[in-house]
C-alpha cells in the first residue's frame, strides 16, 4: 500500500515516523514551503516533516499551489492508494479524490465534537474532562467525512493547551497506523457524522483571546490553561498588555469587588473574577520574556 503523507510541523512528524517504523511505503511527503526565519530572518527554515521525510530518503514536494498541473503530474505519478493528513492546510477535492482508497485526516477532538481549527484549545476552555484523536475520510465540507477510527485521553485539570497537544500527538501516531493496518487488511468500517452533536472549534485571533473577569474563576481558569503556552490568554494591566499563562483559583469570594479589580503586593498577584479571586502564577509582559509571578513582582518593585 503506497501512501502520501500531508503534514509540516512537529505534531505530524510522530504520525509520518510511527508509519516508517512499522514498515509502511511512504512514497512522497506534502509539507510547506521554506520561510526565511530565526535572528534578523536570514536563516532558511525547512518544516519538521521535511527534516524528518529528508532524513529517511522519502522524496518531499513543497508546492506554492496545490492546483498548479506541475504539483498535480507530481503527485499523481507516485501511484498512492492511500493519502494521509495531519496538521496541513485544506487539500482541494482534486487532491484529496486522487487515490482509490481516499485521503484520512488526523483530527485533535472526538469528531463531530470541535470542528475546527483549534480543537484542543476550545475543549480545556469549554472544561471538558476528555478528548481524543479522530481519523476520518475527506469529504467537500471540512472536519465532516465519515469517522474510521478514535482514540480517547483524560484532560486532568492540570493540563494546559501544551501538554495536551503532546500527549495527543503520540496517541494520534498510534491512531495513524491502526487506520493504515485497517486499510491494507480491509478491515475498516466507517461512522457517519452526526451535525446535530457537532461543535464549532474556531481559529483562535487576538480579539477571543482577551480575558472577560466577569466570568466565574473556574471558566478564566479553563481559559487560560487552554491558550497557554500558546497562543496565550491577555490582559491589560497598567497601560499594556500582559499575557497570563498559569493561574490558580482562590476560593475566596470576591466581595466588595468589580470583576477585574487587582489585588497587587510584593508576595502575590491576583484579579477578581465573578465569584473567586484568580491568583496569577506565570505571565508574560509585553516585550519581555516568560516569568514566573515573583519575578515578575520583584522587578516591579525594583
Amino acid at each position: 500500500m503506497k501512501i502520501v503523507f500531508f503534514g509540516t510541523p512537529e505534531f505530524a512528524v510522530a504520525s509520518l515516523q510511527a508509519l516508517v517504523e512499522h514498515g509502511f511505503e511512504v512514497v512522497a511527503v506534502v509539507t510547506s514551503t521554506d520561510k526565511f526565519g530565526g535572528r534578523g530572518g536570514k536563516t532558511l527554515l525547512e518544516s519538521p516533516v521535511k527534516k524528518y521525510a529528508s532524513s529517511q530518503g522519502i522524496p518531499v514536494l513543497q508546492p506554492d499551489n496545490l492546483k498548479s498541473p506541475e504539483f498535480l503530474n507530481q503527485l499523481e505519478s507516485y501511484h498512492a492508494d492511500v493519502q494521509f493528513v495531519v496538521a496541513f492546510r485544506m487539500l482541494p477535492v482534486v487532491v484529496w479524490d486522487m487515490p482509490k482508497l481516499g485521503t484520512f485526516n488526523l483530527h485533535g477532538s472526538l469528531l463531530p465534537k470541535y470542528r475546527g481549527a483549534a480543537p484542543i484549545n476550545w475543549a480545556i476552555i469549554n472544561g471538558e474532562k476528555e478528548t481524543g484523536v479522530t481519523t476520518f475520510k475527506l469529504k467537500h465540507a471540512i472536519d465532516t467525512g465519515d469517522i474510521a477510527l478514535q482514540a480517547t485521553m483524560p484532560i486532568s485539570e492540570e493540563d494546559n493547551a501544551g501538554t495536551v497537544h503532546d500527549k495527543m500527538m503520540v496517541l494520534g501516531a498510534n491512531l495513524i497506523v491502526q487506520t493504515a493496518k485497517a486499510l491494507q487488511n480491509n478491515t475498516l468500517t466507517f461512522t457517519p457524522q452526526s451535525d446535530a452533536k457537532s461543535c464549532p472549534a474556531p481559529k483562535l485571533f487576538h480579539d477571543n483571546t482577551k480575558i472577560d473577569f466577569n466570568n466565574l474563576a473556574s471558566e478564566v481558569y479553563n481559559f487560560i490553561r487552554g491558550l497557554s503556552p500558546y497562543p496565550a490568554a491577555w490582559t491589560n494591566f497598567e497601560g499594556s498588555e500582559v499575557k497570563i499563562l498559569k493561574s490558580k483559583v482562590v476560593y475566596e469570594a470576591a466581595m466588595d469587588v468589580m470583576p477585574g479589580e487587582i489585588d497587587i503586593t510584593k508576595k502575590h498577584f491576583k484579579i477578581a473574577c465573578a465569584d473567586y479571586w484568580l491568583e496569577i502564577l506565570e505571565l508574560k509582559p509585553e516585550g519581555k520574556r516568560q516569568m514566573n509571578v515573583q519575578d515578575f513582582l520583584n522587578g516591579r518593585q525594583s
